[in-house]
């Protein structure tokens, strides 16, 4: 029998990201994949340009007559989330179906390049510390990783033993499982993903040059090499 994931993430008109991009992915790996949008996006925000729909009351509703229904599934992927209130709701949403054993992952979309995107504050910061708490596996590129810890972000990368300290501090929050993409390591010139395994209790390294049969992105081979843990 297929494993039934669960997409909680946006989905955007013009750009392949997010729930557009994950869902045909998945399902060609075999998976069972039903979705809760957390917006509707115009298109990607890069363009400088875009209008977001909040979902909030309809991600309420949905999950009411889940509940109503008896839904369930074996994982949960989280993603980009647009308020306190959907944060909230999100969090407990997971917690609950964690206690019943259902593999969370999470993606705290905040910010990329050391900075924030537009309208992430501190409170958000601060509730996605409550989130990735509930999460076995979580996926912060670098720039969310410093915020979420607090440390430093620094331009041209750190050592594999100061992403230790990081990962750390994350799993100081609860996650378990910490993949951070994006990783500038100190001293070269390629981006790498960076982690801890619960499950080996042990940390890994992994450069790019190394998924590129998979993609040249990253944060896009990271997500693939996660659902491997299911």
């Amino acid at each position: 029998m297929s494993k039934k994931l669960l997409l909680i993430n946006d989905m955007a008109g013009y750009g392949k990201v997010a729930l557009s991009a994950m869902i045909p992915v998945l399902s060609h790996m075999k998976y069972e994949v039903f979705n809760l949008p957390t917006a509707i996006v115009s298109n990607t925000l890069d363009y400088g340009k875009f209008d977001i729909l909040d979902t909030t009351d309809y991600m309420k509703n949905a999950i009411a007559v889940w509940e109503q229904l008896g839904f369930e599934f074996d994982a949960i992927s989280t993603g980009f989330i647009v308020s306190k209130e959907q944060t909230e709701l999100v969090t407990e949403f997971c917690k609950a179906r964690a206690e019943k054993g259902v593999t969370i992952f999470t993606d705290p979309i905040m910010g990329d390049e050391g900075k924030l995107y537009n309208g992430i504050t501190e409170e958000t910061i601060d509730l996605m510390r409550k989130l990735i708490s509930v999460a076995d596996y979580i996926v912060p590129n670098y720039t969310e990783a410093a915020y979420l810890t607090g440390l430093p972000y620094k331009e041209e990368g750190v050592t594999e033993e100061e992403y230790h300290t990081m990962i750390d501090k994350l799993r100081a929050f609860g996650a378990k499982s910490i993949v951070i993409t994006s990783a500038k390591i100190a001293g070269t010139d390629c981006r790498s993903v960076v982690g801890y395994d619960h499950k080996k209790e042990e940390y890994f390294k992994v450069d790019s040059k190394r998924f590129r049969y998979v993609s040249r992105e990253p944060e896009i081979s990271s997500r693939l090499y996660l659902s491997e843990s299911l």
